[in-house]
């Protein structure tokens, strides 16, 4: 069984071992477990049920990565992506007064014509047409936002009214971030294997010691029924028939494609499998996560997409499928254990995005900088990743320059057409974000 495992997930050609693969699926999982406990809490305020989402939830990041795993072999995790939920809930049907009924089919929607744009190669024309610059930009921008999202989720940096952001108050929880990082940045430098998991786990226990994390009440819970939600959304097809309706399928089709796109290629630069620019099996990574996205939908949750937190597993030595094969299965597990999921708290999780933050954001040396033609779109990826807290809003300012800067050049020959494309596809998607 072994070897047939070796053999198929090609481990030993990645230079891994099915006990570090082990390892980090259990790492991006419990970097990204937080999604069963949020994503229900978000979808709740639209008015849906938080059982029936938190299994549906569950369900639908195991499909997504077990796809991901098995079928494009990719270490990448997949779950109900966090930004487009809270548009599902506070912009759609709070802001919009659209039922969630007839949100959930707009999502349905959306899904269907991503897995038709999937299967006929467009995603992965556009994925290919991106300069190798940008992509290194992209990675390294992905790098600043989880760090970003780390040193938040760990009160190391708050929100302010003056300045935006500032540096938060060192007391209580926040101290167990910093334990966490100084941890898992020691055991880093030191080259320790497993070392951001090392650095979770002794943060965990140190907090349920200090009385910082409550000790779990129980172990085994059993899974809400799904009833409330499943095909619900299939019900509620006729419901979009208007103007407004449509704009919000486009938008949940736009944000979920860019997301994607740049989560994929952010994480295939951090675990090396770019060649020649180009991510080898993309159609069927980019296949897995629609797929992921309409059962998504049916289940009854918002739409699925590529994790940025799998760079966690990346960063411990996940290369293979075997990986997100093991996440996925550990989501599954995760409907009956969620108290146990109660001590993975953001002081937890928060080390960890920070140290793989740092070691995505490598990749700018890789970015022609001497080149303002190409350092300006590229910066624009950079900077505006972690400061519109969204890694399409971030690829949307850099694609929109770089055309401009490339003319100003006079290098507007070298840049491909589906890249002018874009140029035109996101300045419409800012003015459906805005209207």
């Amino acid at each position: 069984m072994k070897e047939k495992i070796e053999s198929y997930f090609q481990i030993n050609e990645l230079g891994s071992t099915i006990g570090r693969e082990l390892l980090a699926g259990f790492t991006t999982f419990i970097s990204m477990a937080y999604i069963l406990f949020v994503n229900p809490s978000v979808l709740g305020d639209s008015g849906m049920d938080k059982g029936a989402v938190f299994t549906a939830t569950a369900i639908a990041s195991a499909i997504g990565c077990i796809l991901m795993g098995l079928y494009a072999k990719y270490p990448i995790a997949t779950a109900p992506a966090l930004g487009i939920n809270a548009f599902f809930t506070y912009s759609v049907c709070i802001g919009m007064k659209v039922p969630w009924q007839t949100a959930l089919a707009g999502v349905l929607i959306a899904s269907i014509i991503f897995l038709l744009i999937t299967i006929f190669k467009l995603r992965e024309l556009i994925i290919d047409a991106i300069p190798a610059n940008l992509k290194y930009a992209i990675s390294a921008g992905i790098g600043l936002f989880i760090a970003f999202i780390g040193l938040e989720d760990g009160g190391i940096i708050v929100a302010d009214k003056s300045t935006l952001v500032a540096l938060g108050s060192f007391s209580g929880t926040t101290w167990l971030t910093i334990f966490g990082l100084m941890i898992t940045a020691i055991l880093l430098v030191r080259r320790v294997p497993g070392n951001i998991f090392i650095g979770m786990a002794a943060t965990a226990i140190l907090g349920m010691i200090t009385g910082m994390i409550k000790l779990p009440s129980s172990v085994v819970s059993g899974a809400p029924s799904l009833k409330p939600t499943f095909l619900v959304a299939v019900q509620h097809i006729g419901s979009i028939n208007s103007l407004q309706l449509v704009v919000v399928v486009l938008t949940f089709l736009l944000v979920t494609f860019f997301d994607t796109a740049g989560t994929l290629v952010g994480l295939a630069q951090q675990a090396g499998f770019m060649k020649d620019n180009k991510m080898p099996r993309v159609g069927k990574a980019l296949l897995s996560d629609s797929t992921a996205m309409t059962a998504g939908a049916l289940l009854g949750t918002s739409p699925v997409g590529a994790y940025v937190e799998s760079s966690a597993g990346i960063a411990v030595g996940g290369r293979s499928g075997l990986t997100a094969v093991v996440t996925g299965i550990l989501f599954i597990f995760g409907m009956f254990f969620s108290p146990l999921l109660s001590v993975v708290t953001n002081q937890v999780t928060a080390p960890a995005l920070i140290i793989v933050g740092v070691l995505m954001a490598q990749n700018m040396k890789k970015v022609e900088w001497d080149k303002m033609e190409i350092a300006i779109p590229s910066f624009l990826i950079l900077l505006g990743m972690p400061l519109t807290y969204s890694i399409s809003d971030g690829l949307a300012l850099g694609v929109i320059a770089y055309p401009i800067t490339m003319i100003a050049a006079k290098r507007g020959k070298e840049v491909h057409p589906i890249m002018y494309a874009l140029f035109f596809v996101f300045l419409l998607f800012f003015w459906i974000l805005n209207n």
